[in-house]
Parts: C-alpha cells; structure tokens; sequence
C-alpha cells in the first residue's frame, strides 16, 4: 500500500471539497480552504479529543461501536458534518479497497459482538496480551475503515484507551514512520486473514517506545 493518502469516492456530501480548496481539502464547517490549515486543526483537535476521553470510560468499560462513533464526533464534530457517522460512500487507498459502505453498519455490529466483546475492558497483566488484544481490534476497525476521513486516527484513540484500562500511559505513536509505517500498512492488510501477530509487533514496539519515555 503505497503513502499517496488519497481516497477514490463517488457521490454525496462526504465527497464533496471545499470550494476554492483545488480539491484538496474536504467540505467543512470551518471554510477551510488550505490542506496544511486543516492538517493543524484536525491535529489539535485530536489533542483535545484524547485528553477529553479518558474521563469517558473507566478501566472497566466495554467498547461498543457506538462508543467509537462517539469518539469520532468528539474529535472531527467542530470541523466536519458527517463526523460521527459510518461513511456512505466506498473508499480505497492505491487500489486497496476498503470495507464496501452498505457493508459497515453490519460490519460494526460485528466487530462489536467479537473483537470489541473479547477484548475490552483490556485489563491484561502482560505487556505481551496486552499488545495482541490491541492490535487485533486495531486491524479489523482499520480495515472496516468506517468513516468518510479519519480512520487510522480513531483506531488510535481507541487503542491509547484500551492501553489506559490496561494500566499504561497514553501510547506514543511516534516511532511509526519511514520503514515502520510500510511495515504498519503491511500489517493492517495481513488482518485480512485475521493474522493479527505482525500488528502485535507494531505494538510491542509502541508499548515499548512509551514506557522507555516514562522513565
């Protein structure tokens, strides 16, 4: 999966681009125009949404797919009208597709009744559980993708929250980047066949990164 970042859409609001944006940046609340405005504010706001939401849910809390639709809202709510609501419209990335959209209501419902069931709360005593019940729930709500925009993002949010209930500090993410991040999109493609241990290795190594920052 190559780092191109764009998605192939058709039809409705959700495809829809700001005008005088050249097509680079989404219909907004805000009247935003510039793609590196929108990158700085949706990236302050996922801020915000990650030190909003750990007061949401307790270390006893069982994840539902509403809860990720809250989480989604809470973050994108102030910038996009669609923020909080499974996508309409299908979506791939280099010829990857995602999830078809009249599948992810179904899809979700799903995801909640086993990955969701299985492993949340996430109170797991071994960084080595822990780190397999993340990705494994990680992996399939990437892959559902079921969101306009956003996607990877929430998954992540998700997943510091997951790590939180487990007793570890809010996850850095960092350390994703260059060779990582191919070995991550590689990873989320190998949920396909719900081998989920490549992901375990992104986040054995994401646990790892946090805690060597916490000491």
């Amino acid at each position: 999966m190559k780092k191109t970042g764009r998605y192939d859409t058709s039809g409705l609001i959700e495809t829809q681009f700001e005008p005088g944006s050249r097509g680079r940046v989404l219909k907004n609340l805000l009247g935003i125009k510039s793609k590196r405005e929108m990158d700085r504010v949706e990236a302050v706001e996922y801020l915000r949404a990650i030190e909003e939401l750990p007061e949401k849910y307790d270390e006893k809390h069982f994840f539902t797919a509403s809860d990720i639709c809250k989480m989604h809202k809470l973050w994108l709510g102030r910038i996009y009208e669609w923020a909080g609501r499974y996508r309409q419209v299908n979506i791939s990335k280099d010829d990857f597709p995602f999830a078809a959209a009249k599948q992810v209501p179904h899809l979700m419902e799903a995801f909640e009744k086993s990955l969701l069931k299985e492993y949340t709360p996430c109170q797991y005593k071994s960084e080595e559980e822990i780190a397999y019940a993340i990705a494994a729930v990680h992996a399939e709500l990437v892959l559902i993708h079921p969101f306009r925009e956003g996607n990877g993002r929430v998954a992540r949010i998700l997943s510091i929250l997951m790590a939180l209930q487990a007793g570890l500090p809010p996850l850095d993410f960092g350390g994703i980047k260059g060779k990582r991040k191919e070995e991550y999109f590689a990873a989320v493609q190998r949920g396909l066949d719900k081998d989920y241990t490549p992901m375990k290795e992104i986040f054995t190594s994401v646990i790892y990164r946090t805690l060597r920052k916490q000491k």
